[in-house]
């Protein structure tokens, strides 16, 4: 601990016992903690003597499709745990590439949607170079681009343009450092999706300048009525030249497995699969098998099935929330998050937070582990539970709210 400390001070180097130093890279440093991590220990801590419901961990809670596990089993009992190639078995980047329609020599497969973002930021972005991103948004991406050298620069986005870069922003924020942009549709934390038109217009401006990269792995969680200028399909449908991050863990049940996707231009392919040979040798060979029959029935009937759950879900704690006084700061249209803006309550988020976690047993991660852009006024709420849970939740948290307001 003692070690930790000082590396954040700037310093990189700790006293070890026998006298001796250790030394931490500089970038150690600056990897802030994933609150949520830490906030789903201390649930499991409280558990132990008392119920705690889950509004924080963005997480399915329902156990892989029964095909897909017997379908990792059976490759494991028949002896498939060797290496495949670097971009994943052939098999599996057709099955992907079928979804889009495009060449399979475009996919990659990916140890997770976090390996691809890694592969990508260590492919496309030199040192010192920017890459603009959502502020608030996924937390874990500034780190795989300062990983790589480079910068993360968010861009602050509102309810306004339902937490999702525009063009013009995009223009105003673009400097001679800028390598390119970093889109999520449907977005954590928010749930919101970027409207087609707002995405061709920041492809467009992109497109002599630098390389669009569009986190999907959400696409298959979407509900409701879509208007139709709204992006519901693939960001390729738009510019078949972004780079698209696909996932197996969300809509699939498949977070364990770590399995994932790209999908990339012909030309970035070879660099994309040099990448990938040097730092992970080759995505996991069971897991690989699984997705497969992940991508068939009867698997793809079961996750449907539970995206109508989730579907059910989100209304429930909507209409809760909004009954509460606590609107949503924008309506989700997919993921399965809720961002809640809490500034009439005159507390932070953090606060209310640590409040609901330990003297009423809900657990809800505070906006600063997405951002800094007004980040201590919201919460995320993340709907990965069973009703029951979610109306229990409620109850608890319209008793806080009771305490709160004296």
């Amino acid at each position: 601990m003692d070690g930790e400390g000082t590396a954040r001070s700037g310093a990189g180097t700790a006293l070890s016992s026998n006298g001796g130093r250790r030394r931490l890279a500089a970038r150690a440093a600056r990897i802030a903690p994933f609150r949520v991590v830490e906030i789903l220990e201390r649930a499991r801590q409280l558990e132990r003597t008392r119920r705690i419901v889950h509004f924080e961990v963005g997480e399915p809670d329902f156990p892989t499709a029964p095909s897909v596990v017997d379908a990792g089993i059976r490759a494991l009992r028949e002896g498939r745990t060797g290496y495949t190639q670097p971009l994943g078995l052939p098999e599996l980047r057709e099955a992907i590439a079928a979804r889009y329609g495009i060449d399979p020599g475009r996919v990659a497969v990916t140890t997770g949607a976090s390996a691809g973002l890694n592969l990508l930021a260590q492919t496309l972005v030199d040192p010192g170079a920017e890459v603009l991103m959502t502020d608030p948004g996924y937390p874990c991406n500034g780190v795989f681009v300062e990983a790589a050298g480079g910068l993360a620069r968010g861009v602050p986005v509102g309810a306004e343009t339902r937490f999702q870069m525009t063009a013009h922003a995009v223009r105003s924020a673009w400097s001679e450092r800028t390598a390119g942009v970093l889109l999520a549709s449907p977005a954590n934390p928010t749930g919101s999706l970027i409207g087609r038109d707002e995405l061709a217009a920041i492809s467009a401006f992109v497109a002599e300048r630098g390389f669009v990269i569009v986190d999907e792995i959400y696409r298959e969680l979407i509900y409701g009525d879509i208007p139709a200028d709204r992006l519901t399909g693939t960001a390729l449908a738009v510019d078949d030249g972004v780079f698209v991050v696909g996932s197996f863990s969300k809509y699939f049940g498949m977070t364990g497995w770590r399995i994932g996707w790209l999908v990339v231009p012909d030309w970035a392919a070879p660099a994309i699969g040099r990448a990938a040979q040097n730092l992970y040798i080759a995505p996991p060979t069971p897991s690989q098998y699984a997705a497969l029959a992940a991508l068939e029935e009867p698997a793809l009937s079961v996750h449907e099935e539970r995206r109508g759950v989730f579907e059910r879900r989100r209304a429930v704690l909507l209409d809760g929330l909004a009954d509460l006084g606590l609107p949503a700061a924008h309506e989700p249209e997919g993921a399965f998050y809720v961002y809640v803006d809490i500034g009439a309550l005159g507390v932070d988020a953090e606060t209310f937070c640590h409040d609901l976690i330990e003297n009423h047993g809900v657990a809800a991660t505070p906006g600063t582990d997405f951002g800094a852009h007004r980040a201590e006024r919201h919460i995320r709420f993340a709907y990965t539970v069973d009703e029951a849970d979610i109306r229990l939740g409620l109850e608890r948290i319209a008793l806080a709210l009771r305490r709160l307001q004296g």
